[in-house]
């Protein structure tokens, strides 16, 4: 079809800003992808927080639980519009993430971190493939008018 019969083009709020970096699956490379990813929201001009929690917690679950020897897992961030996103994508599609809600699980040595990113995210999942991979996300609104929790500082 052509722009005349089907319309304009929907527009965004702001540009489109995305970063994305393949880190080791090694504990280093978990602890690298906070500030990492804390100074490139500061180059956008965002705070970190709650930001720098959820992708040090998909970080960590990538290295603890989706780690496969010699494949790096990767970090993206985008900004479109009003949302701000995190991936992690790692090569353990076969093991999903399930957070731990339940009393005799608080004494589980995992899934206590995605609680964490269930209470500071807006909307988080996981997207399965290309096998063997699967992407954890989250995401975060930066505010309609850009008066949200990671609206940029006034």
């Amino acid at each position: 079809m052509n722009e005349e019969s089907q319309g304009p083009a929907p527009r965004l709020a702001g540009p489109v800003r995305n970063f994305s970096l393949q880190l080791s699956p090694t504990p280093r490379g978990a602890r690298l992808a906070r500030p990492l990813a804390t100074e490139q929201l500061r180059t956008w001009g965002l705070p970190s927080h709650p930001a720098e929690l959820i992708v040090a917690e998909l970080a960590t679950n990538a290295v603890a639980h989706g780690r496969v020897s010699g494949r790096d897992f990767r970090l993206s961030l985008y900004v479109i519009g009003d949302t701000l996103r995190f991936e992690v994508t790692d090569t353990r599609g076969d093991r999903l993430p399930c957070p731990q809600h339940s009393a005799t699980d608080a004494e589980s040595e995992s899934g206590r971190g995605l609680l964490l990113v269930e209470a500071l995210a807006d909307r988080w999942g996981v997207v399965p493939g290309p096998p063997p991979c699967k992407t954890v996300w989250a995401e975060v609104g930066t505010g309609p008018s850009g008066t949200g929790p990671l609206a940029p500082p006034r």
